[in-house]
């Protein structure tokens, strides 16, 4: 088999792996590290591990719907990625709720369990995490894969499915919340 760079554009290589599945191995090879990162900084190490081969997997199944119009897919895979983190939050969120309306564990927290939630509370107890958390699941999503992964607003579009002019006022308003949430005596200063 041709290396990644050989093998054509994205388009090329998908349609091609219609006849030979095996081909689909250079779409992740070009694109597993860009949605890896992309994922443990949405989820964390472990949780981007499981969804990028779910991701992965998706995309395989999927790329008969492929739309060739498009040389790389990249965005499409952004957004199958996207789709996976924002169903990863509902579950935990229900998760949540029903222990919570179950009440305490009977049995005492381990001291490991201790040592996990003081870790998982230092780090998100940082502004830019509080700021981000505030923002709204669309929101967040559009100023994340543009932020994070330096994707182009066309890009941000085809990967959420979204006109690019939504991509824009989301943008935009993400960025006033989060510099409001950073720098609140400047945004009342000055606006």
């Amino acid at each position: 088999m041709s290396s990644p760079a050989e093998a054509g554009d994205d388009a090329e290589v998908i349609t091609a792996s219609l006849r030979h599945p095996e081909r689909f191995a250079v779409v992740f090879d070009r694109h597993a590290p860009h949605i890896h990162r992309y994922l443990a900084r949405r989820l964390g190490g472990q949780a981007a591990e499981d969804l990028m081969g779910e991701t992965f997997l998706i995309a395989f199944d999927a790329r008969a719907r492929y739309d060739a119009a498009f040389p790389s897919a990249r965005p499409w895979l952004y957004g199958i990625a996207t789709n996976l983190v924002g169903q990863r939050r509902r579950e935990e969120a229900r998760e949540y709720r029903l222990r919570a309306s179950l009440g305490p564990p009977a049995e005492q927290v381990s001291h490991a369990d201790r040592v996990a939630e003081r870790v998982t509370a230092q780090a998100m107890n940082g502004a830019l995490a509080g700021a981000l958390s505030g923002l709204a699941r669309r929101d967040r999503d559009v100023l994340l894969l543009i932020a994070w992964e330096g994707l182009a607003y066309e890009e941000v579009a085809t990967a959420l499915g979204i006109p690019v002019g939504t991509v824009r006022s989301r943008l935009n308003r993400a960025r006033r919340k989060v510099r409001a949430e950073l720098a609140p005596e400047e945004v009342s200063n000055h606006g």
